[in-house]
């Protein structure tokens, strides 16, 4: 019997509120997933949960059932019919983090202010005897009480919802430890004669009690709330900085853009904007949307966009990416995306989506902090049970039991990843290198295989004339070249337009190519017409070259390209070499691959002549030419099951099969969108050298990760034992428990400086002989290799 096709699922964001910890983040997936073929990823550090779930789950019973867990949610607002380009779904708010929650933000800051000016006399007056006047802990106790109770309000409410729905958070910690210490103070103030005039009480950071005398610690319940709360609120703007990448793509985006209809010009909103119009971009402005330039030449600053530091020149029929500042000239341009369509859209929405995804140590840090709170209040029960037990004085045992419940940290569990994925995603953004998600990340990391393609990819893409050869004693070069460029004019082969491309360049200022007539073209062999009346043929040879063609042109450069010769009244004058241009930064960037331990292997539909040709001057080892796109995908199968870890670099759609069948794939940015859609990683800016980029920065990002859950845990193992044997006091605990968290933050925001330049001076500096002093002469001086396209 045929199996049932599976019900599409739908893809829902919730903004999610009241999450404080990891504790948090695994009840409201745990409680999602209850819902019939739901599942859900949570993200403690933007507030937003991805839910994926059948059609017939309405996103209002999400929302509902987020509720249900003692949490507030919301969808995004509704984008608008025409969104400004860049923004995604959801609107600015989605891209800034701001929105609803600023006003939250604002109202932590107050509390925060006020509960700092209650709380600091106290604890000055409890850590300096010299400084405790008659009454002085009366005074204290006043201004202690708006604390444990208007200040730690917050705690207080979260810590009971969650006691009505049966879960124990971060809050439930935080808020037993402050109401302990209060009333354990409020005890010995009125019963436990610490309120009697005169009293002076002795400060150590470690817990203890003078005899007869019930002990205060009014200091730990201001202190607790005090530090959290500081904690917290330096936190909220630490984590804000892990998402400065994708509001500077937001700012990018036009609000604006000066329309030319007509011959005049009318400044309209950009959501107004429309495919095939024509708007002008002045010296200094950013280009409002991508386009296609239909008048003027400039040079255009793409950095902000793709990462690409050199200014590209641009004129009549260049591409232009909407968000590139305009460094030259006026420029008109016809828009050819608009809205969610453009580039910067798209960026915007991959770095969106990644930063919404997971680690599998970090679902391992949630599914340990799903247990975490309910185990450390057992073990706060359980040491105070146990020092009672013992005979010690009350007090001291209270003392551990509240240093126990307010050390305990499952915040850095839940911080551990998104804030390192944040800042890694923003920057690899900056610099040119998009990637989808955690789990593209860690292929990164793992590979030791990478399936190159050759056109596009390796070379420019783009087929240019490399070298012409007159005959000695002919008509000479410009002049055939003359004739063949006109001859070449009615063809649309790619090698038809190169040569037309350089013998226009050729020309002096002024001049145009010559018509031609009787113009008749040959499959697989060549052109044939006349220009200014003389018969011009530009043929592939039949069998070899000419004699005096053929000692003119070295055998390597030969088997490098495609070789044409032009015919002009019926002699050979002259052999003109076409090819595609190995990019300047590939020689950079195998060379760098191979330091990184990553075995290059190339790939490619073409000949076997230029394909080794180009890995022959790159160092590459391992070649495959003539491989079909089915080819290419057993290619990757074979080298999987040899147990390698492969990813495929390609540009287009004979490369979709095989990034989609690799362990990682990975797009060039200037390629077709169904190599993008099938990769994981896309070099925005188009440029393979960026390749060691991501592979480098994957691997800092995941030994981030690894520091933040190894300092997570370890902090909780080293201080809760300390807590528990009474070496640790509360006060010191919050403050212990509020840096843990800012540790992880401070940590992962180290990623948003990490430069590749410095990587690549290193490698510079190391390098040896060999393939590195190949890949360094390739870069700094060596002429560019051209490998052959397709004969005709």
């Amino acid at each position: 019997m045929a199996t049932e096709p599976a019900p599409p699922m739908t893809t829902t964001d919730l903004n999610v509120g009241g999450m404080t910890c990891a504790a948090c983040v695994r009840r409201v997936e745990k409680k999602l997933a209850k819902l019939d073929g739901v599942t859900a990823t949570v993200n403690l550090a933007t507030g937003r949960a991805r839910v994926s779930h059948p059609p017939h789950v309405r996103p209002e019973e999400l929302v509902a059932t987020v509720e249900q867990a003692g949490y507030t949610a919301a969808l995004p607002e509704p984008p608008k019919p025409r969104r400004r380009p860049g923004v995604p779904e959801g609107g600015d708010d989605a891209v800034r983090g701001s929105g609803p929650e600023s006003a939250d933000v604002r109202s932590e800051r107050d509390r925060l202010l006020v509960t700092a000016l209650l709380a600091v006399p106290v604890l000055v007056l409890s850590m300096v005897p010299a400084w405790q006047f008659r009454n002085w802990q009366w005074l204290c106790f006043v201004l202690a009480a708006p604390v444990a109770l208007w200040s730690a309000w917050p705690f207080h409410v979260r810590a009971l919802r969650g006691l009505r729905h049966s879960t124990a958070t971060m809050d439930t910690l935080v808020s037993l430890g402050v109401v302990a210490s209060f009333a354990w103070s409020a005890y010995a103030l009125f019963l436990g004669g610490a309120g009697a005039p005169g009293m002076r009480m002795p400060f150590s950071l470690l817990p203890s009690a003078p005899d007869g005398v019930a002990h205060v610690y009014l200091e730990a319940a201001v202190g607790v709330p005090l530090f959290v709360l500081a904690g917290r609120f330096l936190e909220a703007r630490a984590r804000h900085g892990t998402g400065a990448a994708l509001r500077s793509l937001a700012r990018l985006a036009a609000k604006e853009v000066s329309v030319r209809e007509d011959g005049t010009e009318r400044l309209v909103p950009i959501e107004e904007l429309t495919v095939g119009q024509i708007f002008v971009v002045r010296p200094g402005e950013r280009v409002a949307t991508d386009g296609e330039v239909s008048e003027g030449n400039s040079a255009v600053d793409l950095s902000l966009v793709t990462g690409e530091s050199d200014p590209v020149e641009v004129g009549p029929g260049s591409p232009v990416v909407g968000g590139a500042v305009n460094a030259g000239g006026m420029l008109l341009v016809r828009a050819t995306a608009v809205g969610a369509d453009t580039q910067l859209a798209r960026i915007t929405r991959l770095v969106t989506d990644a930063q919404a995804g997971k680690a599998r140590a970090q679902r391992l840090a949630d599914a340990v902090a799903g247990v975490f709170v309910p185990a450390v209040l057992a073990l706060a029960v359980t040491v105070l049970g146990f020092w009672l037990g013992a005979g010690a004085d009350p007090q001291a045992a209270i003392t551990a039991c509240v240093a126990v419940l307010v050390v305990a940290c499952p915040c850095a569990l839940g911080l551990a990843t998104p804030t390192a994925l944040m800042a890694a995603t923003g920057r690899g953004a900056q610099l040119g290198v998009l990637i989808r998600g955690p789990q593209a990340l860690e292929g990164l990391q793992h590979i030791d295989t990478v399936v190159l393609d050759k056109t596009g990819t390796l070379t420019s893409g783009h087929m240019t004339v490399a070298r012409v050869t007159a005959v000695p004693g002919g008509l000479g070069k410009d002049a055939v070249l003359r004739l063949a460029g006109a001859v070449e004019q009615g063809s649309e082969h790619p090698l038809g337009r190169a040569v037309v491309a350089h013998a226009r360049k050729a020309l002096p200022e002024g001049d145009a190519l010559p018509g031609v007539r009787d113009f008749r073209a040959e499959a697989g062999r060549g052109v044939r017409g006349l220009v200014e009346g003389r018969p011009v043929e530009v043929l592939a040879p039949d069998e070899g070259l000419p004699a005096a063609l053929a000692d003119a042109l070295p055998v390597a450069e030969a088997a490098a390209h495609t070789p044409v010769v032009v015919h002009v009244d019926g002699a050979a004058e002259a052999l003109i070499e076409i090819g595609d241009v190995v990019r300047p930064g590939s020689y950079r960037a195998v060379d760098r691959l191979r330091r990184l331990g990553v075995h290059p292997v190339l790939a490619t539909g073409d000949r076997e002549a230029p394909a080794r040709a180009v890995a022959s001057a790159l160092g590459i080892k391992e070649v495959h030419a003539r491989r079909t796109p089915e080819d290419k995908a057993d290619l990757v199968r074979q080298l999987r099951g040899e147990g390698r870890r492969v990813a495929v670099v390609g540009d287009g759609v004979n490369d979709a099969a095989a990034l989609a069948g690799a362990d990682l794939g990975i797009a060039m940015g200037t390629g077709t969108d169904v190599a993008i859609g099938a990769a994981d990683v896309t070099l925005v800016r188009g440029d393979i050298e960026a390749l060691g980029d991501a592979v480098r920065l994957a691997r800092r990002t995941l030994g981030t990760i690894r520091a933040n859950l190894l300092w997570a845990f370890g902090y909780n193992l080293v201080t809760v034992p300390l807590a528990m044997v009474g070496l640790l006091n509360p006060m010191v605990a919050a403050v212990a428990m509020s840096a843990s968290s800012l540790l992880v933050v401070g940590n992962s925001l180290r990623l948003r400086a990490w430069q590749p330049a410095a990587g690549r001076r290193s490698e510079r500096a190391g390098a040896g002989a060999g393939a590195g002093a190949r890949g360094r002469a390739g870069a700094r001086g060596r002429k560019p290799v051209v490998a052959g396209g397709r004969t005709r």
